[in-house]
């Protein structure tokens, strides 16, 4: 439309009523949501667009699909958007993405949330975890000053699957064995007194110093204190990685010493058990997303949709 036609149509709107006013401002608002989405994809670039075939940063603009900028690439000829590569490639409906992700900082299940913005619950799903597949991998580089690390254990779950590799239990059961056996996830967390946290899934059974050694350490600055309960395998740990070790005896009903407790971890455990609770169990296969979308809510640090959504295109990183 020309810009006098646009006027024209401005002009007109006043003498709308209050009904045709709501009716055009539903029809709009598929429109404003995609011109949302593509704008925070665009706002969020902080360097040039490389092709993701050849990695050569010369290309030219190649027309716009679906609301977004495509280019093609001078070198090897590809076309490619900035969603090429990211875990959102070839999802459509966007306009209703910043909805969706509304209703993911609100927890809302997969189900609740595909009758809220009317897709079909499949789609509820495959966004759900399309999304997280990002936000999961946004993590402190580095746990500084005191670290806490402690486990926690639920039990696994096949759910969604096919075929199981075990005898199934009826709405979720219980392990067949007392304590803690292979029949648990285990759910490292290490924690900072900054509020800083990572989260792993190191397998199935009691942590292994193998495992520390894999999923801990790369995570600890050389200078950090580690706080843990007394498992031997924390010491074992520390002593091989020449990290500082203090460790508090639970068994003999020592809570704390001091600055040296576990209690803000075991906070953050008591928070994720919780919120997990109202997904009425969740696969094992998709634990590490569940994690991240935790951490993600924790304590306010994700507020918006579109601060969601360049976290999980891998846009954005969040300090």
């Amino acid at each position: 439309m020309n810009a006098a036609g646009f006027r024209r149509l401005l002009q007109q709107a006043g003498l709308l009523s209050h009904q045709q006013r709501s009716l055009l401002i539903e029809f709009l608002r598929p429109a404003l949501g995609l011109d949302q989405v593509c704008e925070a994809i665009d706002g969020a670039r902080s360097a040039p667009l490389c092709c993701p075939g050849c990695g050569n940063s010369r290309h030219y603009r190649h027309g716009i699909v679906r609301g977004l900028q495509r280019y093609r690439c001078r070198a090897c000829g590809r076309t490619f958007s900035a969603l090429t590569g990211t875990p959102l490639a070839r999802l459509r409906h966007r306009s209703k993405w910043l909805d969706y992700l509304k209703d993911m900082l609100d927890s809302r299940s997969v189900r609740a949330a595909a009758v809220r913005i009317g897709v079909h619950r499949n789609t509820s799903f495959r966004w759900r975890h399309r999304f997280l597949d990002g936000v999961r991998l946004d993590q402190p580089e580095r746990l500084i000053g005191i670290a806490e690390a402690d486990e926690m254990f639920i039990l696994e779950s096949q759910k969604g699957s096919r075929r199981l590799d075990r005898p199934a239990r009826k709405r979720g059961g219980h392990a067949r064995t007392r304590g803690i056996s292979r029949e648990h996830d285990c759910i490292l967390v290490a924690r900072d007194r900054g509020g800083q946290t990572c989260s792993c899934v190191t397998g199935r059974a009691a942590v292994t110093v193998r495992q520390l050694h894999r999923h801990l350490l790369p995570l600890l600055d050389p200078d950090v204190l580690l706080v843990t309960d007394g498992h031997v395998a924390y010491r074992t740990f520390a002593r091989e990685a020449g990290i500082a070790h203090a460790f508090v005896n639970l068994r003999t009903g020592e809570r704390m010493r001091g600055a040296v407790h576990v209690q803000n971890v075991n906070a953050y455990h008591q928070r994720l058990r919780s919120w997990l609770s109202r997904f009425h169990g969740v696969a094992s296969r998709y634990l590490p997303n569940y994690l991240g979308w935790r951490w993600a809510l924790d304590e306010g640090r994700i507020g918006a949709p579109d601060h969601l959504l360049r976290t999980a295109i891998g846009l954005f990183h969040i300090q």
